[in-house]
């Protein structure tokens, strides 16, 4: 398995979440309550918007963790083995998505 491919994915990866991160600052803002400058619709709006920019962050720092564990596993060469039956994970299913844990057959089995 070329490591050093995935390697590249996940740290190009890595840095789609941090640029996305950096533009998404702004929408976490806390929402003023002045209700002479916004009013109450726009601000019930404007707290919604922000908790799902929250979330999204919430998701997105996830993500982080995962592929920075994936190129852990790849330094201590065990990346690409499925944690469930050590089976060698296909390289579609890394390419798809990097930080995958299993094999798709016990992927499947634990949903």
């Amino acid at each position: 398995m070329d490591t050093q491919h995935f390697t590249a994915l996940i740290k190009q990866r890595l840095q789609q979440a941090e640029a996305t991160s950096e533009q998404a600052e702004q929408g976490q803002a806390v929402v003023e309550l002045d209700q002479s400058r916004v009013g109450r619709l726009s601000r019930m709006d404007a707290m919604q918007s922000q908790a799902l920019n929250q979330a999204a962050q919430r998701r997105r720092d996830l993500e982080v963790q995962r592929l920075n564990t994936a190129l852990k596993r790849i330094e201590q060469g065990e990346f690409g083995l499925c944690h469930e039956c050590d089976q060698v994970i296909s390289e579609g299913r890394l390419n798809l998505d990097p930080a995958a844990l299993y094999c798709i057959d016990c992927a499947s089995a634990r949903e």
